[in-house]
């Protein structure tokens, strides 16, 4: 019997821990790219002798481009994999059916 009166599921702790794996994994991932960004932005936009405390206006102008063409270039990449993922599923639901159909797609 479960915690609350329910039947328990030993696969409730199975599903949390592959979600925890994948929340991990994401965040990871995440964290990578975003360091790749910072250190890339670093070696193409700042100078290597700091002679204030902010960014001056060629190093921020500098940044801004360059992550908002780093991020869309990432965007319109992970748009067109799904988009092909998503065609490809279409592609292999159209064959099942029109084998279902004996060959006929429309009725």
């Amino acid at each position: 019997m479960g915690l609350f009166g329910g039947s328990s599921n030993t696969a409730a702790p199975a599903a949390q821990s592959a979600q925890i794996e994948a929340a991990t994994a994401e965040l990871d991932m995440i964290t990578d790219v975003f360091n790749r960004l910072v250190s890339a932005c670093h070696a193409k936009c700042i100078s290597d002798r700091y002679a204030e405390a902010e960014l001056n206006k060629g190093e921020s102008v500098c940044v801004d481009r360059y992550v908002y063409y780093e991020l869309m270039a990432s965007c319109v990449s992970k748009f067109f994999a799904v988009n092909a993922k998503v065609g490809e599923h279409m592609q292999a639901m159209g064959q099942a059916a029109g084998a279902a159909n004996g060959g006929r797609m429309f009725g």
